[in-house]
């Protein structure tokens, strides 16, 4: 199982961007996609999540900017981020929470490699 994350690019303060996150492999089901993110010299911080039922929470730093959505039939997941602050430049990962059909009884957790955002004037 791979994730694949893209997207990311240089942005002006108030632009947008929209970073898609793709699973691939023997994937037999996706319970729970995550963005996570880290700015040089933090901590990876939880951006958004989406469960398999469709359920999202976001940070409170980008609530009502980021808008995380799935398309279960491609194992995609993307998030839409708008209005671009000079903070959310960083690297933008995506993680899931993944069972495989060699062992569906079993979840196991799942990094992509990462896609950079920086805003900028």
């Amino acid at each position: 199982v791979q994730l694949q994350a893209s997207g990311g690019g240089l942005v002006q303060p108030g632009g947008s961007l929209r970073l898609s996150c793709a699973a691939s492999g023997s994937i037999f089901s996706i319970s729970r996609v995550a963005w996570y993110r880290q700015a040089p010299g933090t901590q990876r911080e939880l951006v958004a999540t989406i469960t398999s039922g469709g359920s999202t929470n976001y940070a409170r730093s980008v609530k009502g900017r980021f808008t995380i959505s799935r398309d279960s039939a491609k194992n995609t997941v993307l998030l839409q981020m708008n209005n671009l602050k000079l903070e959310d430049t960083a690297v933008y990962y995506c993680n899931g929470l993944i069972t495989t059909a060699q062992a569906p009884g079993l979840l196991r957790d799942y990094w992509g490699q990462g896609t950079q955002v920086t805003v900028s004037s």
